[in-house]
This record gives C-alpha cells, sequence and structure tokens, in this order.
C-alpha cells in the first residue's frame, strides 16, 4: 500500500475546516463522558447561574484558543512524530471544548462572540512557534497549558461551594492540561525566556476580562 502525502495546502484546508467545527460546536472529540454528568445540578440562584457562565464562558474560549495554538503549530511542525502529537492533543482538547460549552448553555448564556477572533490570532502564534523550531513549539505548548492549570484552580476556588458540577469539569480538565505540559517537555520542549512568558500572561488577562463578560 502506498503512502498518502498531504501537501501544505490540503493541511490548510483541514485547519480551516477544523476551525469551522470548533467555532460551530462540532469539533471532533476522543468522546470521553462529561466527568459531571452523573453529579446532581445544585440549586444556585441567577447570580450565581451567571457568575458560572461567565467563568466557563472564558475557559471555553481558552480552549477554543488552544485547539488554534495545536493547529497552528500541526500546521508548520517539522517533525511527523510532533505534529502527530499536536493534533492528538487538538482532539482531547475538543473535550474540554464540548464540556465547557454544555456547561455555559446548562447556565441559560452563550459562549463569547470573540471566540472567532481569539481563534485567529491564537492560530497564527501556534503557526510562528512551529516555524520557530519544535522545541520551541512544544515549549509553547508547555508553558501555556501551566498558564490554564493555574487560571482552571483560581476558577475552582471562585465557584459557590455547592457547584460539584462545574467543579468535577474544571478538575478533571486541571488533569489533562498537567500531563499535555508534561508530555511536551517529554517530548523535548524547551524553557521559553521569561519575556514570552510574561507577554502569554498578559495576552490571557485580555482575553479573561473580556470573555467573562461577552
Amino acid at each position: 500500500m502506498s503512502n498518502i502525502t498531504i501537501s501544505f495546502l490540503d493541511q490548510f484546508c483541514l485547519s480551516i475546516d477544523t476551525a469551522l467545527r470548533t467555532l460551530s460546536g462540532h469539533a471532533k472529540t476522543s468522546e470521553r463522558p462529561n466527568p459531571a454528568e452523573k453529579i446532581k445540578e445544585a440549586e444556585l440562584t441567577d447570580t450565581e447561574k451567571k457568575h458560572i457562565a461567565g467563568l466557563m464562558r472564558v475557559n471555553h474560549c481558552g480552549e477554543v484558543c488552544a485547539q488554534a495554538l495545536y493547529q497552528g503549530q500541526a500546521l508548520t511542525a517539522k517533525l511527523p512524530n510532533v505534529r502527530q502529537s499536536m493534533e492528538q492533543a487538538a482532539i482531547e482538547e475538543n473535550d474540554h471544548l464540548q464540556w465547557c460549552r454544555n456547561r455555559v448553555q446548562e447556565m441559560n448564556q452563550k459562549t463569547s462572540i470573540l471566540d472567532p477572533i481569539y481563534y485567529a490570532g491564537s492560530f497564527a502564534l501556534g503557526a510562528i512557534a512551529g516555524i520557530s523550531g519544535d522545541k520551541w513549539s512544544l515549549g509553547f505548548v508547555a508553558e501555556t497549558e501551566k498558564q490554564v492549570v493555574k487560571h482552571l484552580q483560581s476558577h475552582s476556588q471562585q465557584l459557590p461551594e455547592n457547584d460539584d458540577k462545574t467543579r468535577q469539569i474544571l478538575e478533571t480538565m486541571e488533569q489533562d492540561e498537567r500531563q499535555h505540559a508534561t508530555n511536551a517537555l517529554d517530548a523535548g520542549g524547551a524553557d521559553l525566556p521569561q519575556p514570552i512568558k510574561s507577554m502569554m500572561r498578559f495576552t490571557s488577562k485580555i482575553m479573561t476580562h473580556t470573555t467573562y463578560y461577552i
């Protein structure tokens, strides 16, 4: 059987398809069950529901950005095994994307209208990271996941005490993100310079403050 070679143009077209699926809520997942599906819904006030929706809207947008980063990196990754690793991580991140979207909808709210803008920006950053070299691309993944873990921990602390459903989702996501960071470092990811880490944190703050509300 002959090997099928996928051209850069084909990969780019596939990336566009993935973007449309991600933003429309039809991204390919690993089909893992929602970790909170068997947990009883708590009695929440309207204010609490709005706050939970805001936090999960932020997390949903964060997963949109993660998906875009992985797609951009996979497009420009130089080693096939690195590209495959990025693509697999992207599928796992889509589980988070779906869980966050569902939780926002359960609070009778919508995901952020800014998602397409953040997707485009994150895709560009991912592509640049990939062009810079696989060790920097993997290092970018590791640092991104480390910062995501801190956000998830912060959001867990801000939840109403009786909201076990959302808390379980965030805890499962945190475990996955830690593993993705470890995998990236084990695959040869380099430690990023401090100015880049600071820029990433600054950009993350902008995303967090805007998507909480819209």
